[in-house]
């Protein structure tokens, strides 16, 4: 006996698209698949907010544009759409042709990391996020503790990794010639205590 399976159904980018203006939840676009992107957690939106806030004071009155969760943003090389935690983009910023609503010069990128998209964010998000030649600087920012880490390009296919931990800590968002105290971009957040 044979068991046929079904094969995931894929959609043209043009056909996603389509769909996600009136789609009521955000959906990211790989590899013709349409993927729904879960609700964070209050810490995961918490620290989206912070960051966004904090960047947007720094940044007032300069050339930037600071983005939250719901920009939609255009990966040409790898043809993904997705919608980063938080983005910065210079004035004016570029849109994909023909769009309004999706973007494709980000200068930096930052995602709060999540147990169930951790590893993609790291790895595969960031080997896509690695082919826009506009990006400067990718973070990192864990919700279980005080830890953001930090990815700087030095050059053509060479990233300066560096790694901040604990609420004293402070570094710079060089891209951006800005500082962030993690004491600041976690203040609003609860850490779980360890029952050992």
């Amino acid at each position: 006996m044979v068991i046929a399976t079904a094969e995931a159904k894929t959609y043209t980018a043009e056909e996603y698209l389509a769909l996600e203006v009136e789609s009521e939840i955000r959906n990211e676009y790989r590899n013709g698949e349409i993927i729904p992107m879960t609700g964070g957690t209050p810490n995961h939106n918490k620290l989206a907010s912070a960051l966004t806030a904090l960047l947007w004071f720094a940044l007032r009155q300069k050339p930037y544009d600071v983005f939250v969760t719901d920009q939609r943003l255009w990966i040409p090389e790898q043809d993904i759409y997705t919608y980063p935690d938080v983005m910065v983009t210079p004035q004016p910023g570029e849109l994909k042709l023909g769009r309004k609503d999706t973007v494709i010069n980000p200068i930096l990128l930052a995602e709060v990391l999540s147990p169930s998209t951790a590893q993609y964010d790291r790895a595969d998000k960031f080997a896509a996020y690695r082919t826009i030649s506009t990006v400067q600087e990718y973070l990192l920012i864990a919700q279980d503790k005080p830890q953001v880490e930090q990815f700087i390009k030095q050059g053509e296919n060479e990233w300066l990794f560096m790694d901040h931990q604990g609420l004293d800590a402070v570094f710079r968002v060089r891209s951006l010639s800005v500082d962030i105290a993690l004491g600041d971009l976690y203040e609003a957040i609860e850490f779980e205590k360890n029952s050992d």
